[in-house]
This record gives structure tokens, sequence and C-alpha cells, in this order.
């Protein structure tokens, strides 16, 4: 299939909440078309990752944005082996403990940090031939003229249920969390996480990862093909 999908500039736009497989998604369907992947929502996660270690207070937007200006930010894309570095300190694993998941919303929801990055992520997409670019705004905001657009969603129930077992977590402590990132995320004044209106939305809660790559692969090769 990877071979039918090989325009000579191409740009998936993955949206969606925590736990609906936009991550593993997103990382195979870029391989499976010779292309990169970017996670926005791990350079969120990176940036508050540097905003803790300065001791800022979450309720200070301008000592945030501060710091998401002065932070450097080193971004691996390859889908086999995405890396994140902060002022040249891995953080791959630091960026997904609990510190950064509490306070990420927070973050993500100052203005500054929000034109900052997405100036970051549109750079990146111009300098690829084919993307594949997952998070919760990619659709609306980041990358509006993106070749396929899709929003994955799932039962609030089977997040959950994927989200504890990549973290080994308690389901019931982390169905709340995802619940409290949910409203954060989607009640924020800049970009809120919504689907855009004319994304494709892909409920994946009786799906396999296979059966959801070979789905948007179909779909991608629809879109390019007209």
């Amino acid at each position: 299939m990877a071979e039918e999908v090989r325009p000579e500039k191409c740009v998936v736009a993955v949206d969606g909440p925590s736990g609906s497989g936009k991550s593993t998604v997103s990382r195979r369907l870029a391989a499976a078309i010779d292309g990169v992947y970017l996670d926005t929502g791990a350079m969120y996660r990176a940036v508050t990752w540097a905003v803790l270690q300065a001791g800022v207070f979450l309720d200070d937007a301008e000592a945030i944005a501060k710091v998401a200006l002065s932070t450097e930010l080193s971004i691996g894309t390859d889908p086999s082996a995405p890396h994140f570095a902060v002022n040249g300190v891995a953080v791959d694993g630091p960026i997904r403990g609990p510190e950064v998941t509490g306070a990420v919303s927070a973050v993500a929801a100052v203005p500054a940090v929000r034109k900052h990055l997405v100036a970051l992520q549109r750079a990146i997409i111009a300098g690829e031939p084919r993307i594949v670019v997952e998070g919760r705004d990619i659709a609306s905001v980041v990358a509006p003229t993106a070749d396929l657009k899709v929003y994955l969603t799932a039962s609030a129930a089977a997040r959950a249920a994927r989200r504890s077992a990549e973290d080994a977590t308690d389901v019931a402590a982390t169905e709340a969390d995802l619940a409290r990132r949910d409203k954060l995320d989607s009640s924020r004044a800049a970009d809120p996480l919504r689907q855009a209106s004319d994304a494709l939305e892909v409920d994946t809660t009786g799906m396999g990862i296979d059966e959801v790559v070979a789905y948007l692969l179909k779909l991608l090769n629809s879109k390019v093909s007209q």
C-alpha cells in the first residue's frame, strides 16, 4: 500500500483526544508513506518540562511564555525513533511523566506559547515532502490545507484502558485525568481541541492498529488521486 501514496508533497493532519490512538497510528502511517512524523503534543510537553525546571508558576503566563521563547527544542521526526531534547537534554522519558502530564494543559493554553510552537510546526511541515502531523489543532489551525484531515476518537473507556496499559496506571484514575485534560483543552481560548469541519471522524474503539492504518491509507490514496 505504501507504494500507492507517493505524491511529491503530502501532509496528513491527525487530531483527537488522548488515548484515541493518534501516536501509534500516525507513526505507522508516516512509515507506510515513507514520510516523517511530528508529535506536536510532545512539543508542548517539552516546553512544559522546561517551565517546570525553571520553577515557573503555572498561572504566570508571561513567565511561561518567556521560558518557551528561550527554549531550544531538538525534534527527531523519524517515525521509527522520534525523539525530543530541550536545550541539549534528552527528555523523551521525563515529558511523559505525571508531573508534565498534569501541567501541560496549563502551559499549552498560553497564547504566546501556541503562537511560537505553531510557527515552528509550520516550518517543519514546509520542509518535508511527506509528513504525518498529530495533535489537537492540526487540521483547524496548524495545517488547514492538509491533504488528509482525520479526527481520531474512541469511547472514554477504551481511551482510558489504552492509556493505563501504556503507563501502568489505574484505569479509573486515568479516565478521570483524560476527562480533566479534555475539558481544559477543549475550553481554552487559544486553539481549542475541536474537530475541523472538513476532517473525517474515525472512531477507533473497535478497531485494531493495522485496521486503522489501512483505512487511513485508503482515504489518503483517494484524496491524492483526485
